[in-house]
């Protein structure tokens, strides 16, 4: 079964056209991640499939029976309507189905007629199939279940609507979605306005979802956790992929990798040809110029490789400072409750500093504090020798926008040319026009990497980042990642994006309920360090409730059963779930021989002029390795969990 069949879709706002033939289909049990740069169209493909916007042509086709929601970017409530109201609306059609069960039931008491009696029996039997299927029993649960998991407190659903916050109101929205039990979600940056708890939960219901959605996101680690499929949008066409974003992300490279070679080698064979045809055709090997010049006609050029262009960004060397970049010693600060209190840490030179914790809990004051932006209430900040301080500021203020962008980035006091100013730009993803617009005219995108820029420009040896990724797409942020990782000096950073944390940061600083904790890695560390704590707790717990059952007992039989539990959890640990069926090793290995051997023929088929002449040769090939490329992955992983569980 098809849910959704695109096919052939154009957009144009301009002469060049946003979607230029995008085609796919999505099946029940998909989840598919909608990836590609800034400005590729992926918000105009979902306004499209939704109907708020009309293709220039091309056909969307849903299944006639499937329902398909979307997350809304603007809210509209009814006056009055409190937030479980709006909750509630998600579920009419289940409400209305139980009402009409309860109807059916009354009538069915009631009926004395024999056909009659069988005819509402078998209509109450196929709404409560239906009520069972959808759970509908159990609606206010579902509803508070989802409330809560996105940060609702209880004593907050009966407040009326238009008393929300704006990213409340758009939290809601979400609420209302993922209730609605539609067979296809379409979802724009979900977890914008949530915090790290709330999109963890986030996640882990998606990925639990039955329900087939197309997901648009710049959160990589969301991408990982939620999705099996990935369409990469690009210059106007989708490419398909299996899996999440980490599996694109490689399959990407590869593909690209391949693409690259293969055109190549046409190019080098087209161009020896042409040098042949050139320095032979009025001389004695005539008639062989003459056939190669026809061959050459009829070759069909293969298309350069599909390379999504990253600006490269980068920051100068940075110059020596004192071991101990930043001390902060018992630092305090409160507006209406206090944020943080007796906070001491020290940041020594060349380490990677991130801060992690929930919206509001005072990470951006914290920063401001330590810049010398806010005055803390309590404490001091002490930078270390020979510091220089650079600061972004996720709101993007540090550039004057009725400047020229490319005298915005210089900074107060340095030599440094007009060249200088837009070569530094150029590598920063700003080049020709755009780098002598006003920075009011720029994009949210285009002002962070100005923004990136300025920072560079500045030649600080202490980088003090507030949210450095929002606005960026997904290359644009890999790129910021390889910068700071190959800067040789000192960064301390707030971040909502747990995958750039994970890339960037050797330590992190996560605000906790009335405490801040400082740990020795990055993100992955945090998550082991909890799981295990979460693991120590349950098996603590279990623990004493075994010991209060067996009072009763004595004390060999309790100690005898918390040896067997020590033993079972051991063996849970040591021997985890498997992902995948049962296969042996050597069968997988024989597989995956089998499918690089016939990679490596490939490559080797597709260095032969002959096979660069047919184009419909070139394009078989291509075909049939992308098949075990693909498969790769999967069985690399499978083989891996077979050594380990055999």
């Amino acid at each position: 079964m098809i849910l959704l069949r695109v096919e052939s879709v154009t957009k144009h706002f301009g002469p060049e056209p946003v979607l230029a033939g995008v085609s796919f289909e999505i099946r029940p049990g998909e989840r598919v991640g909608l990836v590609g740069p800034n400005g590729a169209g992926k918000s105009t493909l979902l306004r499209i499939i939704t109907g708020q916007e009309q293709a220039d042509s091309g056909e969307i086709e849903p299944h006639p029976s499937a329902r398909i929601a979307y997350l809304e970017q603007h809210p509209e409530f009814s006056p009055g309507e409190t937030l479980w109201d709006v909750a509630r609306e998600a579920l009419a059609v289940w409400i209305a189905m139980a009402h009409e069960a309860e109807e059916v039931a009354h009538r069915l008491a009631a009926a004395t007629d024999d056909a009659e009696h069988r005819r509402l029996a078998l209509q109450f039997d196929r709404l409560q199939h239906e009520l069972h299927r959808h759970d509908a029993y159990n609606l206010d649960h579902r509803i508070e279940r989802v409330l809560d998991g996105l940060g609702f407190a209880q004593e907050t659903y009966q407040q009326p609507v238009e008393q929300l916050s704006g990213g409340q109101q758009n939290r809601l929205l979400l609420a209302r979605l993922l209730l609605s039990g539609a067979d296809l979600l379409l979802l724009d940056e979900p977890s914008n306005h949530l915090d790290v708890e709330a999109t963890q939960w986030l996640e882990d219901y998606l990925a639990e979802c039955q329900q087939a959605m197309l997901l648009v996101s710049h959160d990589r680690y969301f991408l990982d956790r939620v999705t099996n499929r990935t369409f990469e949008l690009y210059d106007g066409t989708v490419d398909c992929y299996t899996g999440n974003f980490s599996a694109y992300w490689r399959q990407k490279a590869e593909r690209v990798e391949v693409e690259r070679r293969t055109y190549e080698r046409q190019q080098e064979f087209i161009a020896k040809t042409e040098d042949f045809i050139r320095r032979n055709l009025s001389g004695q090997k005539h008639a062989q110029a003459e056939d190669r010049k026809k061959k050459l006609e009829r070759v069909e050029l293969v298309a350069p490789p599909r390379l999504i262009v990253t600006p490269p960004m980068g920051f100068p060397p940075a110059s020596r400072t004192g071991d101990v970049v930043v001390r902060v010693e018992h630092l305090a600060k409160a507006y209406d409750r206090p944020l943080f209190k007796d906070l001491s840490f020290d940041i020594l030179r060349g380490e990677r500093w991130g801060i992690l914790g929930p919206n509001g809990s005072g990470k951006t004051t914290l920063l401001r504090c330590l810049v010398g932006e806010v005055m803390p209430d309590d404490g001091r900040v002490i930078l270390g020798t020979g510091v220089r301080l650079g600061y972004f500021d996720q709101r993007l203020i540090g550039l004057d926008p009725e400047m020229e962008v490319v005298d915005a980035i210089r900074p107060p006091g340095k030599e440094f040319v007009l060249q200088q100013r837009r070569d530094l730009l150029a590598r920063f993803g700003l080049t020709g026009d755009l780098a002598l617009q006003k920075v009011a005219s720029l994009s949210g995108g285009e002002r962070n990497r100005a923004s990136l820029a300025r920072l560079a420009a500045a030649d600080a040896n202490l980088l003090v980042l507030d949210e450095p990724t929002n606005h960026l797409d997904l290359w644009a942020r890999d790129a910021l990642e390889r910068s700071l990782a190959e800067f040789d000096g000192t960064v301390l950073m707030v971040s909502h994006d747990r995958y750039f944390l994970n890339r960037v940061a050797d330590h992190l600083l996560v605000v906790e309920p009335n405490r801040f904790r400082v740990i020795e890695g990055n993100y992955d560390t945090y998550l082991a360090l909890v799981r295990s704590a979460a693991v120590a707790k349950d098996s603590s717990d279990k623990s004493t409730t075994k010991s209060r059952d067996g009072d009763t007992r004595g004390a060999n039989a309790d100690s005898m059963d918390k040896r067997q539990s020590a033993t079972r959890e051991k063996s849970k640990a040591a021997k985890p779930k498997r992902r995948f069926p049962y296969r042996k090793v050597e069968d997988l290995e024989a597989e995956i021989l089998r499918h690089e051997t016939a990679i490596e023929e490939i490559h080797t088929s597709l260095a032969k002029p002959e096979v660069l002449r047919d184009g419909d040769k070139v394009r078989q090939l291509n075909r049939e390795l992308e098949v075990h490329q693909t498969a790769l992955p999967g069985l690399y992983e499978h083989w891996e969990e077979a050594t380990e569980l055999n």
